[in-house]
C-alpha cells in the first residue's frame, strides 16, 4: 500500500507538469471543434482563420512514405482527416474529397451508369469541383529519452521513482506541409510544424493495467505520440495559412513565360 501511494504521488505530480508545446515553449494545441460549411464551432483558438477561402484543396498523402507505416506502431491512421479537419475549420480552403471517400463517389456513378439507382438520382457528369489546390504532408518524430529526469526521479523515490523516471519521454514531431497549384503543377508554398510533449510512458501501462481503462487511450486523441503529431500538423498550417497570405508569384522566366527556359545555362 506503501509503494502504491508513492507511486501514486509521483503520478500526480508528473501529470501537474506534463505540457504541450506548439510552435513556442509553452502553447498547447490538438485539433478540435467541429466545421460545417463556412461555420465552425469550438475551433482551437490557435488556429489560423480565413474571411474567405483561397480555393478548394485536395489532400495528398503518399501511403507508400516511410514516416507513413511509422504510424502503425502506435496505432495511428491517416493524418488526412486532421488537415481536413483544419482546413475546413480555418475557412482558409474549400476541402474537396480525393482520398477513400472518392471511390465511394465513383461506385454510386457506376451503378448510375449501369440503371441501378432511382431516376432523378442526378449523379450524372458535371457535378464534381475541381481541386485548385493539393497539399502534402510530411512528418519527422523523435522518441527522446530524458534520461535526467528519469535518475533524478529514481533517486526521490528509490525503485519506484527509477521505474517511473525511466518511462519518462519528451515526444518531438516535425511536420512539413507542401502546397501544389493542381493547374500549373507549381509549388505556391511550403511551410514546417513542429511540437514537443512530455509523455508518462510506461507509468501508464501500470495504470491501465491496474485501473482498465487502457481501452480508452488510443490514437490521435489519447496517445502522447497521437498529440504531437496534431500539434505539429496545426503548427505547420498555421504557418501556411501565413505564407498564402503574404504571397506573391515568383517572376516568370524564359523568353515566354515559366517554364520556357530558365537563367541557369548549361554550356
Amino acid at each position: 500500500m506503501k509503494k502504491q501511494a508513492i507511486v501514486l504521488a509521483a503520478a500526480l505530480l508528473l501529470f501537474g507538469c506534463s505540457k504541450m508545446e506548439l510552435g513556442s515553449q509553452g502553447a498547447k494545441s490538438v485539433a478540435t471543434g467541429s466545421a460545417g460549411g463556412a461555420a465552425a464551432t469550438n475551433v482551437n483558438s490557435q488556429l489560423e482563420r480565413c474571411a474567405e477561402p483561397f480555393g478548394t484543396l485536395a489532400v495528398n498523402e503518399d501511403h507508400t512514405a516511410n514516416w507513413y507505416s511509422w504510424l502503425g506502431r502506435y496505432g495511428l491512421q491517416s493524418t488526412v482527416p486532421v488537415l481536413r479537419l483544419l482546413a475546413q475549420e480555418s475557412n482558409c480552403f474549400v476541402v474537396v474529397e480525393r482520398g477513400a471517400g472518392f471511390r465511394s463517389m465513383t461506385r454510386e456513378r457506376q451503378l448510375q451508369a449501369a440503371g441501378e439507382l432511382r431516376s432523378h438520382s442526378n449523379f450524372g457528369k458535371g457535378q464534381m469541383v475541381a481541386a485548385d489546390y493539393t497539399v502534402t504532408p510530411t512528418l519527422i518524430f523523435h522518441d527522446n529519452d530524458t534520461g535526467g529526469v528519469g535518475g533524478a526521479l529514481g533517486g526521490l523515490f528509490g525503485s519506484v521513482g527509477a521505474l517511473i523516471g525511466s518511462s519518462l519521454q519528451t515526444k518531438d514531431a516535425e511536420s512539413m506541409l507542401t502546397l501544389v497549384d493542381n493547374r500549373s503543377g507549381v509549388q505556391v508554398a511550403a511551410a514546417e510544424g513542429s511540437a514537443r510533449s512530455m509523455d508518462i510512458g510506461g507509468l501508464m501501462g501500470m495504470f491501465e493495467a491496474s485501473t482498465g481503462l487502457g481501452g480508452g487511450l488510443r490514437a490521435y486523441q489519447k496517445t502522447p505520440e497521437g498529440k504531437v503529431i496534431v500539434a505539429s500538423l496545426t503548427d505547420a498550417f498555421n504557418n501556411l495559412v501565413r505564407a498564402v497570405r503574404n504571397y506573391r508569384p515568383q517572376k516568370a522566366t524564359g523568353p515566354h513565360g515559366m517554364g520556357t527556359g530558365g537563367k541557369l545555362k548549361v554550356n
